[in-house]
This record gives C-alpha cells, structure tokens and sequence, in this order.
C-alpha cells in the first residue's frame, strides 16, 4: 500500500468538518498546498475547494475531503495534519517528515 500524501488527526477532521459547517459557500472539502515565502523558504496554504481540479490528488480521511494541490505532493508526502487548541490561540498543525528546517514561527519549513 502505498503511503497517504496527508493523514488528518480525530482533532483536525473534526475541527474542518465545523468550519465547513459554518461556511457562508457551500464547498466540498479544504485544499491544502504549499508556497514559497517565509523565513524558512515555504509555508503551507489552506483554503476551500469548491471544485476540484482534474490534477487536484483527492484524499477522504476520517470523512472529510482533502484536495491536494498537484505542486505540494512531493513537500507533503506522509504529513499528518493535527489542530491545536492552547490558552490564547487554535492552529492546524503539520507535522512533515521531509521538513530539514522550521521557523520559529511554525509557519513556514524548508525541505
């Protein structure tokens, strides 16, 4: 079996299923890609799909709908996306095994 590009926590499918819950658009899952930019060089988008791309790798976990940017493949392959509640702030989280280098920040890697 082939490895899964993105594997999402309990916490962030969960936390994508009430912001589509809440979304003024209807769409059909998140869309996740990376760019560059950063102090480390990329840093990871996340948006809403409302289509999909015919080139877009489509990933159900834990029923939600990931679309994957045809670009970010190769910088995501085997990343777990989890979501982080603290104190004073909620964040996704990626947890890349091809990051060599991360910010301080956690916003943005390099590979």
């Amino acid at each position: 079996m082939t490895k899964q590009i993105i594997t999402l926590s309990d916490n962030a499918a969960q936390r994508i299923k009430e912001i589509m819950a809440n979304a003024k658009d209807p769409s059909i899952g998140v869309r996740i890609g990376v760019k560059s930019g950063g102090c480390a060089g990329m840093s990871y988008i996340m948006e809403y799909a409302k289509s999909s791309n015919s080139n877009d790798e489509v990933i159900e976990d834990k029923g939600v709908k990931v679309l994957i940017d045809p670009g970010a493949v190769m910088y995501l392959l085997g990343t777990e996306m989890d979501y982080k509640k603290e104190e004073l702030s909620s964040t996704f989280v990626f947890k890349n095994p091809n990051e060599t280098e991360r910010c301080g920040c956690g916003e943005s890697f390099k590979v």
